[in-house]
């Protein structure tokens, strides 16, 4: 999701991507894996499958052969393979994101999976369009302060981006899950927006198996509508100007819609 519409993304050559991209915030999950990023050359599929390791998952290249089979992408994922594109940024940040988030993905995989076998073929509920919304622009959010959960709710993007609260760890980012954010994210300086599920709570790694586990249970990804869209551009250095100015741009800092209302936070259980 981006500034520049709904026109189909055209990331840049991987010749034109300095490594200092990547130095980004957006990509902080990724940081055992900076040479795959950075290096002049793709690593080939077979490479990656070796280099990534998934517990239970291949990737394989994805060519006529692979589709001959007519699965679905996430039935295959099912049974152990993931198609994947050679040379291919999208492709090559999802693999990142199961190697970096398997469990968070792996009940994504299920959850489509159980609805695929639900629903006539070609056809989509409200639920697969969440988990594939969160899939490709997810970011896991945490918050332990009430009153900017209000301010989210009512898109107070002033009291939401101050400074304070993200400097003393109020409010962050638990994991930038999304990999069509990571290939947006590319090209420096594009304003995107995450979709996001927000938990109550102070530590990464428990915020991420709460939505692990309410993904599971089914109180969480049911309908596009629970996912808080977040201006990333606007978190505070994730932008290079951020002026009162930049801030007031009601195109990217949206108002929130008449009867527009977000689940509240899920919690950490236990």
């Amino acid at each position: 999701m981006a500034d520049a519409g709904h026109r189909r993304f055209v990331p840049p050559p991987r010749a034109a991507v300095v490594a200092a991209v990547f130095q980004h915030p957006l990509y902080a999950g990724l940081a055992a894996f900076a040479d795959l990023l950075a290096a002049p050359g793709w690593p080939s599929v077979p490479a990656l499958d070796a280099r990534l390791a998934v517990p239970g998952l291949r990737l394989v290249e994805q060519d006529a052969a692979l589709l001959a089979d007519g699965l679905h992408y996430e039935t295959r994922i099912a049974q152990g393979r993931l198609a994947t594109r050679a040379e291919n940024w999208h492709d090559l940040f999802n693999a990142l994101v199961w190697a970096s988030q398997r469990p968070l993905k792996r009940v994504l995989n299920r959850q489509q999976c159980r609805h695929i076998a639900a629903m006539a073929p070609g056809q989509r509920n409200r639920a697969q369009a969440a988990l594939t919304q969160f899939d490709e622009t997810g970011v896991v959010v945490r918050v332990r302060d009430p009153e900017l959960i209000a301010a989210w709710d009512a898109h107070d993007w002033s009291a939401l981006f101050a400074p304070a609260p993200w400097k003393e760890g109020a409010i962050a980012v638990a994991t930038v899950f999304g990999h069509a954010l990571m290939e947006q994210a590319l090209l420096p300086g594009r304003r995107l927006v995450g979709k996001c599920l927000v938990v109550r709570g102070d530590e990464d790694t428990a915020c991420i198996e709460a939505v692990v586990q309410a993904v599971e249970q089914g109180q969480a990804l049911t309908d596009p509508l629970q996912l808080r869209p977040l201006p990333l551009a606007g978190i505070p250095g994730w932008h290079g100007v951020q002026d009162a100015a930049f801030y007031a741009d009601a195109d990217y800092f949206r108002p929130l819609r008449e009867g527009r209302q977000y689940p509240p936070p899920l919690h950490i259980a236990g």
